[in-house]
């Protein structure tokens, strides 16, 4: 009698198993251990149980607690995943007592003053040392070369003082579990922005920093009509002397700024800017095209889409945003994320009868917005101004993530029709339900502070909302902030469209926060707790790929196998030899397998602006393309991003000259060589994919040459 060899065979994509890849980013990165090492978190299902605990243990009585720990274990099994520092901190302060909750924050104002400037390095400090991101705005700072009358000197500009920031990051992140991250905003419209563009070029300068352009309506417009772009800066008070001529528009121009101390200003509360220089918009746009091009930097903000867009547009004026840029912050502002696997709601994936639970991922996202909401009250964050920040508006930020995952496995196409009215009929369950649960919330625990506040009606607000003045609105009446929440916001008006007794109840009431969804990327969080669902309303980077990983004590970065979700659904449901790039019809998969490099930046766009419609913060996603993707066809990019309106686009393109990305494809590699030169003026020629020893290590050759081009070889 043969022996027989018995195996589970799963029934649904719930039951597969997690990959090794995934098991380990859990294990190194959101398991609980104490400082010895010793394990709390027995399996996943422990993390899970711990989060559920720290987070019920909010609410007023033993009973509450018992009920919702059941229900917030539920939603986690279900697909419900927080953001990295929830699942790695939440429960944890036992253990790790100075940590927080909350992902990322945005710095205060950095004010034009060498004291300000290093008090927001050491608040960055200490906001990075909790474990959070930060953001900044960096174009408040004077131009290099402008005089500085208090200390009788010229600045060297904001850059130099980014450098500053930058290596205070990556000495303070280098000493904790979570690697820190900043994101640097800048107006385009500043005289250094030229700088800031090619600031990346220098190996190894500003790593610890993601990089984007503040674009303005204004400047889209003299892109369009190929006109002069001044760049200006604003005239301090006591510098204004009588060669400058405020009424000459050639010198001055006139326009909004983040703050009005010690500028000069008009009765509009527009500050005079200084013009430094003129250039042609276009020339400036193509520098801007070229560099995302071949530096997938400087990311593309559209700042007055974002605050015309903005819920709290009455007393918030944003400059700035978390790391990844899905969270628009104003100063002190903090992203309180979770994202919804969406694959876990996928029923006889890759059949004909394929369909999505939409009642069972309303339940979730039902459940899950008390959890988030829950968060703000064990937020951990070290300054004072942040905890008032985030206990006055609540704001956070629920999405989803396995997008392309989904698709894929309900035989759709991504980009396709089909699937971008998917895309946002998920946006439009996941807003409608969670206003329901703020509305509930607000009943129950009260709305957010900000919503019982009374807000001096002013000019600014009569011109932004012209609407008010039909409503009866004048100069000087006071109104509540749940009025201005809910009924001028243009995020809430278009959700009244849809839903309007749901809105008026809001505007009564007031909602338990000022913002529900958000989008982030979710990296780790896919590939671990996910298993290497797609990236947030990604397509899968690819079916089988390597991911670049830092490991503690490692001198470079380590290269790991992964699959994609779809691809192991599909070999344990369908076809166990089915296999991308594969050489014969046995092994192939189905077309709608489509990874990144197979969607256009146009059909990258298009699902971004699906699901916007319906997310009132913003988006963080990365239209990828090919390395021979040719130039002509991706220039115009982030002109079509805006005429989509979106509120933000990144792109991404692999480059080998210029960095060695966090995800890559072997192909990629093989068909990159890199070259070392050795103390003896020998000269080593190695493919990206193939290994060496070096140090004592086995290195990857493109790790090892990005490890020494960058200047982080052994410093982690």
């Amino acid at each position: 009698m043969r022996n027989a060899h018995l195996k589970a065979v799963p029934n649904s994509v719930a039951d597969i198993p997690f990959q090794a890849a995934s098991l380990d980013i859990w294990d190194k990165k959101y398991r609980l251990k104490s400082r010895d090492g010793v394990i709390i978190d027995q399996d996943i299902e422990g993390t899970y149980q711990r989060i559920a605990k720290s987070l019920a243990d909010i609410e007023t009585t033993p009973e509450l607690r018992e009920v919702w720990y059941e229900q917030f274990v539920w939603a986690l099994r279900h697909g419900a995943i927080p953001a990295g520092r929830i699942t790695s901190n939440a429960g944890a302060r036992e253990h790790k007592p100075a940590t927080s909750t909350i992902n990322c924050t945005v710095s205060g104002i950095i004010q034009d003053s060498m004291n300000d400037i290093l008090e927001k390095v050491h608040e960055a400090g200490l906001t990075l040392k909790a474990g959070c991101g930060i953001g900044y705005e960096f174009s408040t700072l004077r131009p290099r070369g402008a005089y500085v009358s208090g200390a009788g000197a010229y600045t060297s500009g904001p850059l130099s003082f980014m450098d500053i920031y930058d290596k205070m990051c990556f000495t303070v992140s280098s000493a904790g579990g979570r690697r820190g991250a900043q994101m640097a905003t800048f107006d385009v419209g500043h005289p250094d922005v030229l700088d800031f563009i090619r600031a990346k070029r220098e190996d190894g300068r500003l790593r610890q920093f993601n990089l984007s352009l503040l674009i303005t309506q204004d400047f889209i417009d003299a892109v369009k009509k190929d006109s002069a772009w001044r760049l200006a800066f604003p005239i301090i008070d006591m510098e204004l002397d009588e060669s400058i001529n405020l009424h000459d528009p050639t010198p001055v121009l006139w326009r909004e700024w983040p703050h009005k101390n010690n500028y000069v200003t008009n009765e509009d509360g527009l500050v005079a800017c200084k013009v430094y220089k003129t250039i042609p918009a276009r020339r400036l746009w193509d520098m801007i095209m070229a560099s995302t091009y071949d530096f997938a930097e400087p990311g593309f903000i559209l700042i007055d889409k974002v605050n015309e867009m903005n819920n709290n547009w009455f007393c918030e004026d944003i400059r700035a945003t978390n790391p990844c840029g899905e969270q628009p912050l104003p100063p002190y502002g903090s992203c309180l994320l979770g994202s919804i696997n969406l694959t876990k709601f996928v029923r006889h994936a890759f059949t004909e009868e394929a369909s999505f639970d939409w009642e069972e991922f309303c339940k979730v996202v039902a459940i899950f917005t008390r959890m988030l909401d829950n968060v703000v009250e064990i937020n951990g964050l070290p300054l004072e101004q942040q905890r008032r920040e985030i206990y006055s508006k609540r704001r956070h930020g629920m999405g989803f993530l396995g997008l392309g995952s989904t698709v894929t496995m309900l035989r759709m196409k991504y980009g396709s029709a089909e699937s971008l009215e998917f895309t946002e009929r998920v946006s439009r369950e996941l807003a409608v339900t969670g206003w329901k649960q703020g509305l509930e919330l607000a009943r129950e625990k009260g709305p957010a502070p900000i919503m019982d506040e009374e807000f001096e009606v002013t000019g600014e607000m009569l011109r932004k909302r012209p609407e008010m003045r039909r409503d009866g609105y004048r100069l000087g009446d006071r109104i509540k902030g749940r009025e201005l929440h809910v009924r001028y916001s243009r995020y809430m008006q278009r959700l009244s469209e849809i839903e309007p007794d749901l809105v008026r109840d809001l505007a009564e009431s007031g909602a338990r926060f000022t913002h529900h969804s958000s989008i982030a990327p979710t990296g780790t969080i896919s590939l671990s707790l996910a298993n290497n669902a797609s990236n947030g309303i990604e397509p899968s980077f690819a079916h089988h790929y390597f991911r670049n990983v830092i490991r503690e004590g490692k001198k470079s970065k380590e290269k790991v196998d992964v699959y994609s979700f779809e691809l192991l659904a599909y070999r344990e449901l369908i076809n166990p030899c089915a296999m991308s790039e594969a050489g014969n019809e046995a092994s192939s998969l189905p077309d709608y397998f489509i990874a990144a490099d197979d969607v256009t930046p146009r059909q990258h766009v298009d699902i971004q602006a699906a699901a916007q419609r319906w997310v009132d913060s913003s988006i963080s996603k990365t239209a990828n393309v090919p390395t021979d993707y040719a130039y002509d066809d991706f220039k115009d990019i982030y002109l079509y991003a805006y005429e989509q309106g979106l509120k933000g686009c990144t792109t991404f393109r692999f480059n080998p000259e210029a960095f060695q990305g966090v995800l890559v494809k072997e192909k990629d590699l093989e068909n990159t060589t890199y070259q070392f030169s050795l103390d003896d003026g020998s000269v080593v020629r190695l493919k990206g994919n193939e290994e060496l020893e070096y140090d004592g290590e086995l290195h990857t050759a493109a790790n090892l040459y990005d490890a020494l081009k960058e200047g982080y070889y052994g410093k982690f």
